[in-house]
């Protein structure tokens, strides 16, 4: 699970962000896809800067997070959030310390991670949870976990 919030005294918000799915025996792990939380969606990128005083400046698969095996895991994303007004930013979030277990001989996808590249070129890096309070012009980046793979590659 990756949950992220962000808000201040007039704006609220709240998004799941997808991750990358385990491999199996007969089958590759899917690519950003929502494992554990089901029936929800994005809000669409033009909808969100409409609505929020942020940017999203990019949203993109993390390509080589997922681990490797026969069956590769899929690959977890990266989303870059920027700030136009000062707002709280909670995160709350798993594998950030402990890899996604590859099976029967299967690597571990990669760990997730999230930071705050502050509009004054500093970075601070958190853990799964976190509370930040952003500046304008501050950037929280998200790269979320990849999938196990699955099967020995020999």
């Amino acid at each position: 699970m990756n949950n992220f919030t962000f808000g201040n005294e007039r704006y609220q918000y709240y998004e799941t962000i997808a991750g990358g799915s385990g491999a199996g025996p007969d089958f590759d792990g899917a690519s950003a896809v929502q494992t554990h939380m089901t029936n929800s969606r994005l809000t669409d990128p033009e909808v969100l800067e409409w609505r929020f005083p942020v940017r999203l400046e990019s949203f993109a698969i993390r390509r080589g997070s997922g681990g490797m095996g026969r069956h590769r895991g899929g690959d977890g994303v990266e989303r870059r959030v920027r700030f136009l007004e000062p707002m709280t930013a909670v995160m709350l979030a798993n594998h950030r310390r402990i890899a996604p277990f590859g099976v029967a001989g299967g690597q571990s996808g990669a760990v997730g991670r999230n930071w705050v590249e502050r509009s004054d070129g500093t970075r601070e890096e958190f853990g799964a949870t976190c509370k930040v309070e952003m500046h304008a012009g501050d950037v929280f980046v998200i790269q979320t976990p990849g999938g196990g793979g699955y099967g020995s590659l020999g």
